[in-house]
């Protein structure tokens, strides 16, 4: 099967990058073709056969070109022209959609189905959602300059985003955003995908309240890629104990467990400014931040936190399974939040925000808590409950071994299977 996988972005930037280049790498494996279409980029590392892109877009830069960017985010020419050039030479039978709009624009669906009507080959439009976008113009679901969670777009209300200035703070933006959305409702433009994959129970039932979506919304967690998680499983199920790659090494002892663990994006979205007060809160407590982002000053500020930035690879490995437990504090209804499936994954209970996702990924009081999204007090007495409650986190910790994520490629197996090859169940 041939594969043309669709993203914005075609170098590491975020979780749908993370996304795209495991599942890309999981279905070549498999004996799929696939290729890439995006921007170009300097840090581009995945492609099509015959480099075929659109040009960098950077809104935080100037120039005269910037000046076009009103009129291009909504509608590409230039992304519909190279992505029909792509079509002629790939010939795919598959096309996965990912992170879109503004950047690439919707334009491209049409592309697709205008290619399918002069080739007379039916070609599958999958699309995963990493986000709200579809139903919200600012994709988050939040007001920025309030910080409140928000709706009032769901359903097509779509004017609310420029009301609130719901993109960047920004009037002009979240007219422009206003706009995008309108348009592609009044043209039913998201109803020409065959099938949307919701990451989260939560996104699902968002993507729903659109009568256009909802007859082709399915559910799948994302899969999870921490080193020697599916050998672990495999081990497991064949009755072998020890660490994550099959030895005791890999378990950090209990003593060793002698910090609190966030990693990730510095923003205030993410909740980096509610556990800094929870931090100061609790100076007898030592914190571990790994990350980077906006709020790395004030990061950096912090008594009882040490900042070790941006961490990948076996250091990460180490420093989440080293930690006595994991706080992820989002403020923003989170899709399938990878970093809350990697620290089950290594051992590492998980205190999480009530709010998007996260809650569908933990086991409350099994491996690990939850507390209220944006709440200084209860987040700051869950973290001193289970900083006091070694046994607890070390219970938490063994039932972590159990979990069930899906591994790339069991999740493959299933986009195969139940998405690509056009049956309606997952």
């Amino acid at each position: 099967m041939k594969i043309l996988m669709v993203n914005k972005f075609l170098y590491p930037n975020g979780g749908s990058e993370t996304y795209i280049f495991k599942l890309g790498e999981q279905l070549q494996k498999m004996g799929h073709e696939v290729q890439y279409f995006g921007m170009e980029h300097a840090g581009r590392i995945v492609g099509n056969r015959i480099d075929c892109y659109t040009s960098d877009m950077d809104f935080h830069t100037g120039g005269l070109t910037k000046l076009l960017y009103p009129f291009r985010i909504i509608y590409s020419g230039e992304a519909k022209r190279k992505m029909r050039r792509v079509l002629e030479d790939f010939r795919p039978d598959v096309v996965h959609l990912n992170n879109i709009n503004f950047q690439l624009t919707p334009s491209i669906i049409y592309a697709v189905r205008a290619y399918e009507r002069r080739c007379r080959k039916r070609i599958r439009i999958v699309y995963t959602a990493h986000d709200y976008q579809w139903v919200c113009p600012n994709h988050m679901m939040r007001i920025p300059a309030s910080r409140e969670i928000c709706f009032a777009c769901r359903g097509g209300d779509f004017i609310q985003c420029s009301k609130n200035r719901c993109i960047h703070n920004s009037r002009v933006k979240s007219i422009l955003g206003t706009v995008e959305a309108k348009y592609y409702a009044l043209r039913k433009t998201y109803g020409l995908v065959d099938v949307i994959v919701c990451p989260s129970e939560f996104m699902k039932k968002q993507l729903d309240t659109d009568p256009l979506l909802a007859d082709k919304t399915v559910m799948m967690h994302n899969f999870i890629e921490a080193d020697g998680y599916g050998r672990e499983r495999t081990k497991r199920r064949h009755g072998r104990k020890g660490g994550r790659d099959g030895s005791t090494a890999d378990i950090p002892a209990e003593s060793a467990r002698d910090y609190v663990l966030y990693f990730g994006r510095f923003s205030e979205e993410k909740g980096t400014l509610t556990l800094l007060k929870a931090c100061h809160a609790l100076p007898d407590i030592p914190f571990v931040f790994a990350g980077t982002g906006p709020l790395t000053d004030k990061v950096e500020q912090a008594a009882n936190v040490k900042n070790v930035g941006f961490v990948t690879g076996e250091a990460l490995r180490k420093l989440i399974a080293g930690a006595r437990f994991s706080v992820y504090p989002s403020e923003w209804y989170e899709n399938c939040p990878f970093s809350v499936m990697e620290s089950q994954a290594y051992g590492t209970p998980v205190l999480a925000s009530d709010l998007g996702g996260a809650p569908e990924l933990v086991q409350s009081g099994r491996t690990g808590e939850l507390f209220r999204g944006g709440d200084v007090q209860d987040l700051t007495e869950h973290i001193r409950e289970l900083w006091e409650n070694r046994e607890l986190c070390r219970e938490y910790s063994e039932h972590c071994k159990n979990i069930n994520f899906d591994t790339a490629a069991e999740y493959c197996a299933k986009i195969v299977r139940n998405v690509y090859g056009r049956t309606d169940s997952v």
